[in-house]
């Protein structure tokens, strides 16, 4: 039987590799009768791997998509670049996907022996996030810790430090990690206050399993995003931003994902939302978003983005000449001492 499921999984490798492979060069591969192969292949079928059989002197197998994802069988250097591109996910580098990425590598770190994991972290201990407009640079250890505990319904301990106060033990149910704007947040039951807290990742440190599960309490309204938005509702910000912006909300949410709220306003128009406390992300997402807009609120956003612009405008490019060479610009040919913007 063993000897059966190490050749099931060196058939579902090599499937996973190729193609298409010729069944006589599997059955090589394999060391086994075509015989043999025929009756491997039935097996994985029964598991759920969908495998294309074509008959005949140039007859092989073919492993095809299915409607269900089945195992995977990655090799060393797979799995470590499957862990990296889900934590650079997780960093918001493609929005919408923070929270789906922090789940999957939960359940891909779990899986991970040792030797990959230091792998893993050598790589990140000498890479940088690049991700444009990405928050507080956060501890996928942490992350990951945070993922399996809220997956494994088990209690967490860790060490938090609120906006105005010095780091202190928390003990808590995790319940969820939610991504919002450009920072995680962990939704949890609190022991020590009794009752339901937020916690900022980024000023969440030592993150620990305790081993002690734990029912699920049901989040009040069912919904962990909304009662996540709804507390950060109540807590001050320096600018509410209200923006009215001349393009349909799909797609203006399809640019913003989760970094505002957008509230559709016509077909054609939409409202965008935001608590700030710099207003350079909210000029950089109306520009991302590249339409028409008007300013609601707050006056400060009219002057900072008439500054932004005028220092866009500020920038002129090389002009070229007839041998293609770039040459001076026409504020570089005026007089020594000459106000480039008087318009002598």
């Amino acid at each position: 039987m063993a000897n059966t499921s190490a050749r099931m999984l060196r058939l579902l490798s090599l499937l996973q590799t190729h193609r298409y492979w010729p069944g006589a060069e599997l059955a090589d591969r394999l060391e086994i009768s075509p015989r043999t192969l025929r009756r491997d292949v039935d097996r994985l079928r029964d598991l759920g791997y969908p495998v294309d059989a074509a008959r005949g002197v140039a007859g092989g197998y073919q492993l095809q998509a299915g409607a269900a994802v089945p195992p995977l069988l990655l090799d060393d250097d797979e799995a470590v670049a499957i862990a990296v591109g889900l934590r650079t996910a997780a960093a918001g580098a493609v929005a919408g996907f923070e929270e789906t990425s922090v789940r999957a590598l939960a359940k891909v770190t779990q899986l991970l022996p040792p030797r990959l994991r230091r792998r893993i972290d050598a790589l990140r201990a000498v890479t940088a996030p690049g991700v444009l407009g990405a928050g507080p640079v956060l501890d996928p250890a942490s992350l990951t810790t945070i993922a399996l505990a809220c997956r494994g319904e088990e209690r967490l301990r860790f060490d938090y430090a609120p906006r105005d106060g010095e780091s202190a033990p928390r003990h808590v149910e995790p319940h969820r990690l939610v991504s919002l704007g450009r920072r995680w947040y962990l939704i949890a039951w609190d022991f020590d206050r009794g009752d339901w807290r937020s916690f900022r990742v980024d000023r969440l440190t030592n993150p620990a399993l305790t081993g002690a599960r734990f029912r699920p309490r049901d989040i009040p309204g069912g919904d962990p995003v909304a009662w996540m938005r709804a507390r950060l509702a109540t807590v001050p910000s320096r600018y509410d931003v209200s923006v009215l912006i001349a393009a349909p909300a799909t797609s203006v949410h399809g640019r913003v994902g989760q970094w505002a709220v957008i509230e559709p306003v016509t077909a054609d128009s939409c409202r965008l939302r935001m608590s700030v406390d710099d207003l350079g992300w909210p000029v950089m997402i109306l520009g991302v978003v590249g339409a028409d807009f008007t300013i609601e609120s707050p006056p400060e956003l009219h002057e900072h983005t008439r500054n932004v612009a005028r220092t866009l405008l500020r920038a002129q490019p090389a002009q070229e000449g007839a041998s293609g060479h770039p040459r001076a610009g026409v504020a570089d040919r005026r007089p020594r001492g000459a106000d480039p913007h008087s318009g002598t």
